[in-house]
């Protein structure tokens, strides 16, 4: 294990957020991508610049684009839905609160009758995890997020998703690591630790018992390739360690 944080071989922990997200998109093919957030949105466009040159990107709205922005067709909400209820989609969503089984909450903390906090609200999480692959961004792995039991399940974990076609929970990217459900149960398991940080760190920073291998790798490195893509082209400014400085 490398301990600490921070930069490990010139490489910063946003850019290996960025590599984390993007490998979601690994060779996905012709399939929407949506991102949500700034570094899945760096991760995907990184994708279908190096090994997803497939993928559809949006402008979030009604226009399919290209990796300068420039319009490529028009992506109707008749047609978006097709690809969403088709399996056509991954999307990368936030998440409030998740499990141990990849439920996910954005809509309320507390009581659904009497919340302590009102969110996002239910939005359009049951669908997009009950029809395409659903993947999370994370940029703090806390306790707080990483819970026991959701509050209210938004988007649907395994242990909801009995006769889904399409449910399917990738992965869950973090700022500290990569989690997947390759267990028996279906429950959530660390797959790779960024490098500078440790299992104890993760375990720490969950809020249930987490499945830790004897052997944990850490996220791959970035090619000398991509690691010029996300600095020169993909996100010149820097803007990714806004969301995660280390």
């Amino acid at each position: 294990m490398v301990p600490g944080g921070g930069i490990v071989n010139g490489v910063t922990r946003a850019d290996y957020c960025v590599i984390a997200c993007a490998e979601a998109w690994r060779d996905a093919g012709e399939i929407l991508a949506s991102p949500m957030g700034l570094i899945p949105s760096l991760g995907a466009r990184l994708a279908k610049r190096t090994f997803a040159p497939d993928l559809l990107l949006t402008d979030g709205e009604a226009l399919l684009v290209g990796l300068d922005g420039t319009v490529e067709g028009w992506l109707p909400y008749r047609a978006h839905l097709a690809l969403v209820t088709g399996g056509k989609r991954h999307v990368m969503m936030g998440a409030s609160q998740i499990d141990r089984y990849g439920n996910q909450n954005i809509s309320c903390i507390g009581d659904w009758a009497r919340p302590a906090r009102q969110l996002l609200g239910v939005r359009g999480a049951p669908v997009n995890t009950l029809n395409n692959p659903t993947s999370y961004w994370v940029p703090r792995h806390s306790r707080r997020v990483f819970v026991e039991r959701v509050d209210m399940v938004c988007g649907v974990g395994h242990d909801h998703a009995a006769g889904a076609r399409y449910h399917r929970i990738p992965r869950v990217v973090s700022d500290l690591g990569v989690l997947d459900f390759a267990t028996p149960d279906r429950s959530m398991r660390l797959a790779s630790l960024h490098p500078g940080v440790t299992v104890a760190q993760v375990r720490e920073a969950t809020g249930f018992e987490l499945t830790v291998p004897d052997e944990v790798p850490y996220t791959r490195e970035p090619t000398a390739e991509e690691l010029r893509l996300i600095r020169e082209v993909v996100d010149p400014d820097g803007t990714r360690t806004r969301e995660v400085s280390a």
